[in-house]
């Protein structure tokens, strides 16, 4: 099932992730891979500005939700069938293949917003079947005491992403446009490829091979939502996850933009809010690399969620800048605590034969839901103000956070030793 062409990770190693060569292997796999979506989206938005109107450079960079959003959970089905390494790999094969052919094409031709339509659709479609295997992949590299730890060095990978990746973009758009940018994209996500070759990752018991081969895709799918409606502690972590993100997104997406232009501090001002939230974010990712678990896991992650959403409610009445950008990074601390023990949890709680299903049930509420409260945020912002939608989001969010600690078991939760 997991199609590995080296032997398997051995089942007992109780090396901590970050000094582990099959994990740090892995780490540098999925940091190209993220750089180069980082670059990617500067360099699509870039040329679709370029090629056609904001309305249709608009629409070009939201092409990719719908099939994201329809295709998750399939996606997670073929994780968890064809393992979750092999579907990383192909699917950075064929984002890096499509991307290299847009840039070939912008190199010689300016052939407008069709293929650039076209490529946004194919990222999308692929994005369902990578996120899930992304998911997944932690728990066959290494073992359950270290998933704290990797959750923490997954996020200090995001956050690098994408504090390099918006320079190296733009650099790119400078020196070559789009199409040099585009480039660059394709050659640090195929870095990624050599990389997930060379980790090795742990092998299913029998029975739960025997299992995926006997029953179908639609079987497969359903079990999997069956299995995570059922189950104690993921049941409401999933809930925990859709309230948060849900009263998260809003805010820190269109209303940061409209509070700086009503506060007049300028894009520089809204940057600095931007940085002080992906400090306070990073903070909490160093925290769990450094020291692998926190006790109470459960506990600690539905107070970080309404702490944070007390914080984001606050947001919208700094007195000043200043006041805004502590404020942004408390949040993000907060956040970033709770989503790396939320993410924790649900590796640890799943079985490793449902993870695909059950991170594209997660990735589902979160990624593919959660944007959707974006022009509702804007339309209420319009008619009630910033300060009365930031409060509703704050409750909304704190209601994942008031899930969790109402739910004994995952209020209990607990990570592995």
């Amino acid at each position: 099932m997991t199609g590995t062409l080296i032997p398997p990770a051995p089942a007992t190693d109780d090396r901590p992730a970050h000094r582990d060569p099959n994990v740090l292997r892995w780490l540098g796999a999925y940091t190209s891979s993220m750089l180069g979506d980082s670059i990617y989206y500067i360099a699509l938005s870039w040329a679709a500005v370029q090629s056609g109107t904001p309305a249709e450079a608009g629409l070009v960079m939201s092409v990719s939700a719908l099939p994201r959003a329809l295709l998750m959970l399939g996606g997670g089905v073929l994780a968890d069938r064809l393992g979750p390494r092999r579907v990383v790999i192909g699917s950075d094969a064929v984002r890096c293949a499509a991307v290299l052919a847009v840039a070939a094409l912008l190199f010689v031709t300016s052939p407008g917003l069709w293929p650039l339509a076209l490529l946004a659709f194919l990222f999308g479609t692929v994005d369902a079947v990578f996120m899930p295997a992304v998911g997944a992949l932690p728990a066959r590299i290494t073992g359950k005491p270290q998933l704290a730890r990797v959750q923490g060095m997954r996020g200090l990978a995001i956050r690098f992403a994408s504090v390099v990746g918006a320079p190296l973009g733009g650099l790119g758009v400078a020196v070559g446009g789009a199409a040099a940018a585009f480039a660059l994209a394709g050659l640090l996500i195929a870095v990624s490829v050599p990389l997930l070759y060379s980790v090795r990752v742990r092998d299913l018991p029998a029975d739960d091979r025997r299992a995926g081969q006997e029953t179908s895709a639609w079987q497969d799918l359903r079990g999997g939502l069956a299995y995570v409606r059922r189950h104690r502690v993921l049941a409401p972590l999933m809930i925990t996850i859709a309230l948060g993100d849900l009263g998260f997104v809003g805010p820190l997406n269109v209303g940061l933009t409209l509070l700086a232009h009503q506060r007049g501090w300028g894009a520089s001002g809204m940057g600095s809010v931007l940085a002080g939230f992906g400090v306070g974010a990073g903070a909490a990712s160093l925290l769990l690399t450094v020291r692998g678990r926190l006790p109470r896991a459960g506990l600690v992650a539905a107070c970080a969620v309404l702490a944070g959403s007390v914080a984001i409610g606050a947001l919208a009445y700094a007195p000043g800048l200043a006041a805004a950008v502590g404020t942004a990074l408390l949040i993000g601390l907060l956040a970033g605590l709770s989503g790396a023990l939320c993410g924790a949890l649900l590796q640890t709680q799943a079985d490793p034969a449902r993870l695909g299903r059950v991170t594209a049930v997660s990735s589902l509420v979160s990624l593919g839901l959660a944007p959707l409260s974006m022009p509702f945020a804007a339309a209420a912002i319009g008619a009630w103000g910033l300060g009365p939608v930031f409060v509703a989001s704050a409750v909304v969010s704190g209601l994942g956070g008031v899930v969790a600690l109402c739910v004994p078991a995952l209020r209990r939760a607990e990570l592995p030793r």
